[in-house]
């Protein structure tokens, strides 16, 4: 998978991301239908919050200590629990990327 466009705002870049990045400034209660329309086994998420342009939502629930996947790649680790359609960000999520004092998962 190359990515893949949510809505024409939201962009997924891995089918294994629990997160999409916004790609304009959302409002509080848009929806966006995530999966599979065609197969109608979409699911519809609405955003809890506004979203600024560039910043992650949630696309599945993300309970606390669990990773945080973009890019297919861990980037961080929910520290509280996070509902669909919730802006993800430091409130939220505690980063890996570049922490020298965290392992990033899969490295020895």
């Amino acid at each position: 998978m190359n990515g893949e466009i949510i809505g024409e705002v939201a962009l997924v870049m891995d089918r294994t991301d629990n997160v999409a990045t916004v790609l304009d400034d959302l409002i509080e209660g848009r929806t966006l239908t995530v999966g599979d329309v065609d197969a109608a086994d979409g699911e519809t998420i609405t955003l809890t919050e506004d979203v600024p342009f560039g910043h992650k939502i949630a696309l599945t629930a993300i309970d606390p200590g669990d990773p945080v996947r973009k890019y297919d790649e861990v980037i961080g680790e929910a520290s509280a629990a996070i509902a669909p359609g919730e802006w993800v960000h430091t409130h939220n999520c505690d980063s890996r990327r570049g922490r020298g004092d965290v392992q990033a998962e899969g490295e020895a």
